[in-house]
């Protein structure tokens, strides 16, 4: 076989094996991304959600992001998500939403594990988050200052607090603004002194992770899953994925992947109270 030949032999195979790999890819499933914002209540769950759902499509990616409720809702609204997570029942001016509720959850007031006090008012957490009171011991406790977390505007969590305690966003004489529930349970874990208001979910995950924070009742009510779930506990919201037409069809799976009885000991373990 003359050098030519052979030349022409290999450009020819480089040739059909380049058209091949080509055909390949155009055979091969496209990969489908599903995003999801909103929460950070929800967030953890939903990651965990997202990773066996994910699994189980292997052409499927579920990005999950946190940034608060507000977020979800305008993210949904924008078509930059196609799923938002929003850690309360919707309001009437976003009935162009559709919710499906997954779970419910409840806020409990929370300080670090140091103090000594287990329980508060309604009209003494009024006191702290107005100014009024600013030592711990006007309250029984030890003579530190007390450090008081909220949250920023635009979250859930707070419109859900400052309703309960009748306490408008700009009369709260906040030190420290937080985003989401892990920085406000790092803050006050790291704080003697702080007192904030979290997820009851998130707060007892936490703590059994040995988080050193502490859920204080408040007034005669415990805050607890258990108290959540059986209405005991008076502070408890609606945990929504909320989407709006039209949805893919892999959008469309994963809200009833998340929906389903296979979810429920996912929804458990992060300490929420699944939809019966």
């Amino acid at each position: 076989m003359t050098k030519l030949c052979r030349v022409v032999q290999m450009t020819l195979g480089v040739a059909v094996f380049a058209w091949h790999a080509i055909a390949a890819a155009d055979q091969a499933p496209t990969s489908a991304r599903i995003t999801v914002t909103g929460a950070s209540t929800l967030a953890p769950l939903i990651s965990d959600l997202a990773k066996s759902f994910d699994a189980a499509n292997p052409n499927v990616r579920t990005d999950v992001q946190s940034g608060g409720s507000s977020r979800a809702i305008t993210d949904v609204r924008k078509g930059t998500a196609q799923v938002g997570m929003v850690s309360r029942a919707l309001y009437p001016d976003e009935s162009d939403l559709k919710a499906l509720l997954i779970a419910r959850d409840g806020i409990a007031i929370v300080v670090n594990a140091a103090n000594p006090l287990k329980a508060l008012t309604r009209a003494q957490v009024i006191d702290i988050y107005s100014g009024k009171i600013k030592n711990w011991s006007a309250l029984g406790g030890p003579d530190m200052p007390i450090t008081v977390v909220s949250k920023a505007e635009g979250r859930s969590t707070l419109e859900i607090f400052s309703s309960y305690f009748g306490l408008p966003y700009r009369s709260i004489k906040a030190h420290v603004i937080v985003g989401d529930n892990q920085q406000e349970i790092m803050t006050i874990s790291g704080a003697k002194g702080a007192i904030g208001y979290v997820s009851i979910g998130s707060a007892e995950f936490e703590q059994k992770k040995g988080s050193p924070i502490k859920l204080l009742q408040l007034d005669q009510y415990v805050p607890s899953t258990g108290n959540v779930a059986s209405g005991a506990y008076p502070i408890s919201r609606e945990l929504n994925l909320v989407s709006r037409e039209p949805l893919s069809p892999e959008a469309k799976r994963l809200l009833a992947f998340v929906s389903a009885p296979s979810a429920k000991p996912f929804i458990q373990a992060h300490f929420f109270v699944p939809m019966p």
